[in-house]
């Protein structure tokens, strides 16, 4: 890999030597918690249906129009089948004069609207499940920086140390990692996620929202976060600073009073504390309740009823 050529010691490139792990889909918490969280999954499956129904308006109004312009018998189902191909066409071949052809401008907007909400509603900001689960890569993230501090301070030899730590996932981690980070927040929204307040949906089009599936998670999406160490002329003052990369471009931290250079104490006072007090095994495992035939109460009962219709009981049973 050319980003360690030149690094290292291993071959006449001089390659640096470095680790993949691998975790199995169905126990991997940290990238496919998604996959892993009981809780989620029923959630996301409860709320599908609620989701088309939401969406269902914007594409009666389509699909009344599309039989209006093109004289044919278009469906709900055929307006959201072609919006399905226009997005294809349009972001894996450059064409935008077929499917998408068969749209006004005004009504892409609302379909991609419609998008977004679907995205906020089972991914996102529409329900703090969707990013709660995804506090064990939070925590890595933040104690892969507390290591390489630790580090840094104790002057450990170069080479010794994680310089860097990359992960793979998809959508499905990085927009809720996203929301972890407070990215792509409206006004004062932040202060009502740090208290746990639910957020309102998207607006609709013509109204402009920051909320959108094609700067959030686009093809090839990512966050990245860099770790600066600095000179600080006092002990008051910060040496270690978080900037936070979208798709390759800083981006502001309403946590961070909307700088996109953060103090790390302030990182980790305003952003990556207020989600450690939920565990993810308490976010996304099923209560267990326990019925009243697992109680002492309720075994002693049956067994003074059995006992009245003479059935031969030990105590030493309950």
């Amino acid at each position: 890999m050319g980003l360690f050529r030149g690094n290292g010691s291993l071959g006449p490139e001089r390659h640096r030597a470095f680790a993949v792990t691998s975790e199995s889909r169905a126990s991997d918490i940290q990238l496919r918690f998604h996959d892993c969280c009981h809780n989620y999954k029923a959630y996301r499956k409860n709320q599908e249906p609620a989701v088309s129904k939401l969406k269902e308006p914007i594409l009666d109004e389509i699909t009344s129009a599309l039989i209006g312009r093109h004289y044919l018998n278009f469906t709900r189902e055929d307006t959201s089948s072609l919006w399905f191909l226009c997005k294809q066409e349009a972001s894996l071949l450059d064409i935008t004069n077929q499917a998408c052809g068969l749209f006004i401008p005004s009504e892409i907007e609302l379909l991609e609207w419609t998008d977004d909400l679907e995205m906020f509603i089972l991914k996102g900001y529409g329900n703090s499940l969707n990013y709660r689960m995804g506090v064990p890569l939070l925590e890595d993230v933040f104690q892969s920086m507390e290591q390489a501090i630790i580090a840094k301070e104790e002057k450990h030899a170069s080479g010794s140390f994680e310089k860097a730590r990359l992960r793979f996932a998809h959508a499905e981690t990085l927009v809720p990692f996203s929301c972890l980070l407070g990215l792509f927040l409206e006004g004062s929204e932040i202060k009502k996620i740090q208290k746990e307040q639910p957020l309102q949906q998207p607006p609709m089009p013509p109204q402009k929202r920051k909320w959108r599936g094609s700067t959030v998670a686009p093809f090839a999406g990512n966050n990245m976060l860099v770790l600066y160490s600095c000179s600080a002329p006092d002990k008051s003052t910060s040496k270690h600073f978080v900037q936070v990369l979208h798709n390759e471009h800083p981006i502001p931290l309403p946590g961070c009073d909307g700088s996109d250079l953060c103090p790390f104490e302030l990182f980790k006072e305003k952003i990556v504390a207020p989600h450690q007090k939920h565990d993810y095994h308490t976010v996304c495992n099923p209560k267990l309740e326990h019925g009243p035939s697992g109680s002492k109460f309720f075994q002693i009962f049956q067994w003074l009823f059995s006992s009245a219709k003479g059935d031969n009981y030990s105590k030493d049973e309950f």
